[in-house]
């Protein structure tokens, strides 16, 4: 029983961190790591995949090609994390924004749409204002798929009909409401109550193409329904089949 107390391990010597040592000339416990050596999982050789930046700019380009997976990731992606503030069409008129919450950006603004990729990128991974960072919560190839998103949110505003696939039909928004048994009212501005967010977003209702319809025909589906748009009724957008 008292060879098993023994105490060898604990009064061994050994170095504690934070505490000196006179072993070493330079008196400290804990060595320096050696030179160009890199923990593992941290060889970040492509930069630009990691920061967005490129020479302490933001960058403006995917740094792998997007693909519907990728942007159907993206998606996934944005409505967990994003949307709470920048509501599923990026308006930036979320659900807690509703109720008091700092306003969120709008995606859709002419400073947005001309911002390049690596700005989303770089406010994702670091924060901006009042958004806190989403580093821990998102992957670095996650954090890309949403930027790709935004941008497809972005074009799906502002697109024209040189932009849709040849075949595809343009229609305006409140007839496609009405096909799907809408008023024609849901595609007016939407706006904010005036004690949650002091202007008016200026964002629009997303349509996303239905995988399941048939070729040669046009099906649309809202990415969130009783979330009006500002695009005037009789506007045109594109609706791609």
């Amino acid at each position: 029983m008292l060879a098993g107390c023994r105490q060898d391990m604990q009064n061994e010597p050994k170095f504690i961190p934070q505490r000196g040592t006179t072993f070493y000339a330079d008196g400290r416990s804990v060595r320096p790591q050696v030179e160009n050596t890199v923990a593992r999982n941290q060889l970040r050789e492509n930069s630009y995949f990691y920061t967005g930046m490129v020479d302490g700019k933001e960058g403006d380009g995917m740094p792998f090609p997007v693909t519907a997976t990728v942007l159907a990731r993206g998606q996934e992606r944005f409505n967990v994390y994003c949307t709470p503030c920048h509501s599923r069409v990026g308006n930036g008129a979320g659900m807690i924004v509703q109720r008091g919450y700092a306003p969120a950006g709008n995606l859709h603004t002419p400073r947005m749409q001309a911002a390049p990729f690596g700005h989303f990128f770089h406010v994702i991974t670091n924060g901006y204002g009042a958004m806190p960072d989403y580093s821990a919560q998102i992957a670095p190839v996650d954090r890309w798929a949403v930027v790709a998103y935004i941008k497809a949110l972005q074009l799906s505003q502002k697109a024209t009909q040189s932009d849709v696939a040849p075949g595809a039909h343009v229609e305006p928004l409140a007839s496609i409401a009405e096909q799907e048994g809408l008023p024609a009212a849901f595609v007016n501005e939407w706006t904010l109550p005036p004690t949650a967010v002091h202007g008016t977003p200026d964002g629009g209702d997303f349509v996303l193409p239905q995988p399941s319809a048939p070729a040669g025909t046009a099906e649309t589906t809202h990415s969130q329904k009783h979330v009006p748009a500002n695009i005037p009724a009789g506007s045109n957008v594109p609706k791609q089949k």
